[in-house]
């Protein structure tokens, strides 16, 4: 299965960025999304920035996998 992650733009270069995700930061290529700006949510996979979120659904998408995360933490522990 592949997942693409929404993770904030907070560094921009010409073709590469720095995204964030809860302190994580990561350095990602923006060729694929050129018009993406400082403070955007980009959908990273790979290492590459493969689409932009706007603010509401990159939360949204976020709280769920937390959940998740939760959720397989908790059914390991039983």
């Amino acid at each position: 299965m592949c997942l693409a992650v929404p993770m904030k733009i907070v560094e921009r270069g010409e073709d590469l960025g720095v995204v964030e995700l809860d302190g994580v930061r990561r350095e990602v290529s923006l060729q694929l999304q050129p018009e993406a700006r400082l403070g955007d949510f980009v959908l990273v996979h790979a290492g590459y920035a493969i689409g932009l979120v706007d603010a509401a659904e990159a939360e949204e998408t976020l709280s769920l996998l937390r959940e998740m995360a939760m959720l397989e933490g908790a059914a390991g522990e039983a």
